[in-house]
């Protein structure tokens, strides 16, 4: 009955809105634009059409929320008066009352607010669709900022994900095509996202490991926790001190270098995906400040470490070499990658895949960011992926989300900044560190301990080896440790072989060095 109550309240408040209208007003059919007249027929819309929608949002919760903070990112596909409106969804949703703030962390914390902190601001310094924010000062005389949980989050979002888990489920079974985009493991893994969200132990734990990893970046900043305050509904971090990304004249106006500012937000998401495979993946203007004091200007300040975007080794050597051969325009590698991955059935014609990945990127290459957006080229891509019977790859919405918000801040900051030219140096430096000549020492370094501890073991795992051939335990203990001995003759030799190839290399490398200076001096 509850999640039947909020299919119809989703409806009334899309009706109100006059969402519908809003929706159905951008096509030129005829026959759409006769059914937008009926549904409207008696009701009247005062406020601006942008208002409305992020009203709608607003009412409709914290996925519908979120929904609203990723299309305020995308400007050159939205009206400027909708994409403004909707702004004001990523820090100014309406908070809840301060005394349901200090019971809730009170109860968290089981002591009393004075106990804990010498200020408490009431009034929050930023509200958004899962919590919202207090700046306070500890006992201690420490500036920080306090995360509250919002009341009853977690009811809410479990009727809204079971509405779209059974719209995913009527896409599966009713179309081919919907089939294909595996939307039943899409929404699942946005559930577990956003159930990992309203823990803020777990974004505190985020936090701290994103800490560790940027450390020795200096273009960006991530707050301390203060482990001894934080709990699933609270989190107390380090206060910090910067200005909305958004601002860009009142930046601009401090002193800051938006241009720079523009290529270090692509170099610090690059080292998040491709060096860490660890990435916040949650960065729209609202998550990001630039800081203004002194030690640190002009350096980014991420917030809200909630979704965290993760990347296995393979997903990462994947993903390089197909943006490598994107920026070399090797259309061909591009379409042999996503066979060999298994994104398209090993059948499918390289060279007919090849052609239509060419027709959708090439267009695209030599030209600023203004006049580029990866979301029409992404929206391309999967008209032209429809052929090829393509799997969406579900651990990659969060990076095809992310890239998105990194192109919307990028927009914002520098219209003329080429991503294609930014990006491409760091990826062929990550590609040469993975499979050039330091990979190989450090991989060699790593296994050392491996090795290590399996060389002892080689006899007995050799005798297993020669027990499983045989089919049986061999009758003749002498037979066998014969043939053992010879088989570790015949390792001992190899090692041997290696080892003085090894030298000979070296001993080689020294001499020819001596020679030339030798022949300098």
């Amino acid at each position: 009955m509850r999640f039947v109550l909020r299919l119809v309240r989703i409806v009334f408040t899309l009706l109100r809105y006059g969402i519908d209208e809003l929706a159905l007003s951008g096509f030129r059919q005829h026959r759409i634009r006769l059914l937008a007249g009926i549904l409207t027929l008696g009701r009247r819309f005062e406020l601006p059409r942008g208002v409305r929608l992020r009203m709608a949002l607003e009412r409709l919760g914290p996925i519908f929320i979120k929904f609203g903070q990723v299309l305020s990112t995308r400007r050159d596909l939205l009206p400027l008066d909708i994409a403004d409106e909707l702004a004001k969804l990523q820090d100014r949703v309406p908070p809840f009352p301060a005394a349901q703030a200090r019971a809730i962390i009170e109860a968290e914390l089981k002591r009393p607010m004075d106990s804990v902190f010498a200020q408490f601001d009431d009034v929050p310094v930023a509200s958004a669709s899962v919590a919202q924010v207090h700046f306070a000062v500890l006992r201690d005389g420490r500036d920080v900022a306090v995360k509250v949980l919002r009341p009853g989050m977690l009811a809410v979002i479990d009727d809204d994900l079971a509405i779209l888990h059974m719209l995913a489920r009527w896409v599966e079974r009713f179309s081919a095509d919907g089939r294909r985009l595996r939307p039943r493991e899409v929404v699942s893994e946005f559930d577990t996202y956003l159930h990992d969200e309203l823990d803020l132990v777990r974004e505190a734990a985020n936090a701290a490991q994103l800490r560790r990893n940027m450390a020795d970046l200096p273009l960006i900043i991530v707050p301390e926790m203060y482990w001894d305050f934080c709990t699933r509904q609270v989190c107390v971090m380090e206060r910090m001190t910067g200005m909305p990304i958004s601002q860009v004249g009142p930046l601009r106006a401090a002193g800051v270098d938006i241009k720079k500012l523009a290529r270090d937000g692509v170099t610090i998401f690059f080292t998040q995906v491709f060096r860490d495979g660890f990435f916040h993946a949650d960065m729209h203007p609202g998550n990001i400040q630039v800081s203004v004091a002194p030690a640190t200007f002009g350096r980014y300040i991420a917030l809200d470490f909630g979704i965290i975007g993760t990347l296995t080794e393979t997903d990462k050597d994947y993903l390089a070499q197909n943006f490598i051969a994107f920026f070399r325009r090797d259309y061909k590698r591009v379409a042999e990658l996503h066979v060999e991955s298994g994104w398209v059935p090993s059948s499918t014609r390289v060279d007919a895949l090849e052609s239509a990945i060419r027709a959708v990127c090439e267009p695209q290459f030599d030209r600023p960011l203004k006049d580029i957006s990866l979301g029409q080229v992404l929206m391309r891509l999967f008209q032209a992926s429809r052929r090829f019977n393509v799997e969406i790859q579900p651990q990659l919405v969060l990076l095809q989300k992310t890239l998105l918000n990194v192109e919307g801040l990028g927009r914002q900051l520098d219209p003329d900044l080429d991503l294609w030219t930014t990006a491409k140096p760091f990826l062929e430096r990550w590609m040469d560190e993975q499979i050039g000549g330091r990979a190989l020492l450090r991989r060699l370094k790593d296994e050392v301990p491996h090795y290590a501890r399996l060389l002892p073991e080689l006899p007995r795992l050799l005798h297993d080896a020669l027990a499983r051939r045989s089919g049986q335990q061999p009758a003749d203990d002498t037979l066998l440790l014969a043939e053992l001995l010879r088989e570790q003759r015949r390792t001992n030799r190899l090692l041997g072989g290696l080892i003085w190839g090894v030298l000979g290399f070296l001993l080689g490398a020294a001499a020819a060095r001596y020679a030339l200076l030798w022949a300098g001096a």
